[in-house]
């Protein structure tokens, strides 16, 4: 496997990167010094590399230990076409299969193994691993062992166990893209990471697009979005299974490229659903929160989101699958007050902690209910929603980002006082017992059946708010929410109750209370912003018809090739990839190779096929 090669020499050969991203080329050295190490990486910066290039640069096997099938599958099939030999031993493998490719291990045939942590402590992993020389043990999804975390899952916590049955200890490094600096120090602790180097290469995704709406017809809005951006591939999250299905259909009725995924279907129907979207047969995936970990699709263009997850980690985590190219892509959360319920719903009945003690299972909840509000807040802000994911994660920047939605709306800041002190007021004297919705629509006058019997006609702010626009009631209403001046409970009902805060609002001495509210007349979006998106490259060069011609060339050749090898289109070459040949147009086998993306072993596959499509234009 040339152990004696550079790291430099093994990504431009297997992989076809001159350099490597950001972040990437110290935790590989470290890793190559035999030292522990913890990289906290967004989606899509490249994680697999870091684990990857040292896997065949030392003496012994790596074993890549990760909970997600598709993803083992996923890599396995892009190592083996970069000419690497890797195997996978998880649930997916037949018996025969498993023991199969135990034997092709123990005669050292890869020097990279996937594995599923379950399979770790099993008597015929063991006794393989006792006796390989194992180098390195590499932790995927390593937020998973942390109680804090959003995705715990137990059979984490055997890896440890494992590690410590080995002859001789490995090193150990271990991968995330979502932790919180809690979740950072689970993972060196739970994993008993030895003087680890610890390395987080900042989470922002300068690529994607953020924004949050509240329109009142959320599949018409998600319609009209993909009616807008014809051919692109997308994703659509939705909260149930049952808003999967009723997603799915309607759109499939609409005429568009559609297909779904979620735990209710078979193993065999969520496959050829995932196979269709991966390698191209359908452009659209409405998906619950089920799909997509280890899903490495490159050409993802927009993830929308019909209703809002229950953690920015899942957000975060679910919308980076969005632009895994680095190039333009949308993220956009379409959210109803009525996901604040279903989530604490999901959260009350989780059945997936029942190994935990009571109080440890209170305190976890606990957290989750935290997490929801953080995730709210999220659709309440006039803030910039970069900034605002950012800061979760311990990050700080500008509060200004150029590329959300918030950032390209136009506002101006309003004092608020007198609507914040009346809504204040009608909580107490109502004595903390209604939710949202009574106490504004007290403020605003309405009379209905409910506001009557629940006598707030006779409340003392019964209509003192009446000229102003029940859509700009509610942004003062979440404002003093997100600032901590009323907060609600976490029930069914969510009751507004008062905070220490309450009453700071009615200090001699305080300040006029002043908040960003939108302009009536909003700047005009972004000129690509709703029309069909020229394709662009990596520097955002777009590209002339001729070349757009090229592309389309390439893409069949890339279809055809893709069919023969049955593996998805984006492992022969990504788009990033194809859009590089349309502009170098390359007429050698040196000057391919000098293709981001191109490495020796694909040259030798596929490159002569490709150089002949591009000499004909």
């Amino acid at each position: 496997m040339g152990r004696f090669m550079e790291k430099k020499q093994v990504l431009k050969q297997y992989f076809g990167y001159d350099d490597f991203r950001p972040g990437q080329e110290p935790l590989i050295e470290s890793i190559l010094a035999g030292r522990d190490t913890l990289g906290i990486m967004p989606t899509g910066a490249g994680k697999s590399v870091i684990y990857q290039v040292p896997a065949l640069l030392m003496d012994g096997i790596t074993l890549v230990i990760s909970p997600l099938i598709s993803l083992m599958k996923d890599q396995v099939e892009g190592l083996n076409q970069a000419g690497i030999h890797a195997a996978y031993l998880n649930s997916s493998l037949t018996m025969n299969q498993y023991f199969k490719a135990l034997e092709f291990a123990r005669m050292g045939r890869y020097p990279i193994i996937y594995v599923a942590p379950e399979r770790l402590l099993t008597d015929s992993f063991l006794d393989f691993a006792l006796h390989a020389k194992i180098a390195m043990v590499a932790v995927d999804e390593a937020h998973c062992v942390s109680q804090w975390g959003q995705d715990f899952r137990p059979s984490y916590l055997k890896i440890v166990e494992f590690i410590d049955r080995l002859p001789v200890r490995p090193v150990v490094s271990a991968f995330t893209a979502t932790a919180t600096a809690q979740v950072r120090d689970d993972i060196i602790d739970i994993l008993k990471l030895q003087e680890p180097l610890v390395m987080t290469t900042g989470f922002d995704r300068s690529n994607l697009y953020f924004g949050v709406m509240s329109p009142k017809d959320r599949y018409g809005a998600i319609r009209n979005y993909i009616e807008t951006h014809p051919g692109d591939s997308g994703i659509v999250y939705c909260l149930t299974r049952k808003h999967v299905e009723e997603v799915c259909e309607r759109l499939r009725t609409d005429g568009f490229s559609v297909t779904r995924y979620h735990a209710g279907l078979t193993d065999a129907e969520r496959r050829k659903n995932q196979e269709d979207f991966l390698y191209d047969r359908v452009a659209i995936m409405v998906a619950s929160n089920a799909f997509g970990m280890g899903i490495d699709k490159s050409n993802v263009r927009f993830v929308l989101h019909y209703g809002m997850p229950k953690n920015l980690e899942s957000y975060y985590q679910e919308a980076g699958r969005a632009g895994r190219d680095g190039e333009p892509a949308e993220c956009i959360l379409y959210y109803s007050g009525q996901d604040v319920i279903t989530n604490q719903f999901f959260i009350e009945h989780n059945q997936d902690n029942q190994e935990l003690d009571d109080f440890t299972r209170q305190l976890v909840q606990e957290q989750d209910r935290e997490r929801l509000r953080k995730m709210t807040f999220y659709c309440f802000t006039n803030e910039c929603l970069r900034d605002y994911i950012l800061r979760y994660f311990g990050e700080y920047g500008s509060n200004y980002c150029g590329n959300c939605q918030n950032c390209l709306t136009q506002f101006e800041t309003v004092d608020v006082t007198d609507a914040a002190r009346a809504m204040i007021k009608c909580v107490e004297v109502s004595r903390q017992r209604y939710g949202v919705n009574v106490i504004l629509d007290t403020l605003h006058g309405a009379n209905t059946a409910k506001i009557r019997q629940y006598r707030m006609d006779e409340n003392p702010v019964y209509g003192v708010l009446s000229k102003v626009p029940s859509h700009k009631l509610r942004q003062v209403m979440n404002f003093l929410l997100l600032n901590g001046y009323l907060s609600v409970t976490d029930d069914e009902y969510t009751i507004v109750k008062l905070t220490g805060r309450s009453a700071e609002l009615w200090a001699e001495t305080a300040p006029p209370l002043m908040m960003k509210m939108a302009k009536e007349q909003e700047r005009a979006p972004k000129e690509s912003r709703g029309k069909k998106k020229k394709l662009k490259t990596a520097g955002s060069v777009v590209l002339t018809e001729e070349e757009e011609l090229l592309f389309e060339k390439l893409r069949s050749l890339r279809a055809q090739l893709a069919r023969e090898e049955q593996v998805p289109p984006y492992i022969v070459f990504s788009d990033k990839t194809l859009v590089f040949m349309c502009r170098q147009k390359p007429a050698d086998r040196s000057q391919m190779l000098e293709v981001s993306g191109v490495g020796e072993h694909k040259f030798e596959k596929y490159g002569e096929r490709f150089l002949a499509a591009i000499a004909e234009g």
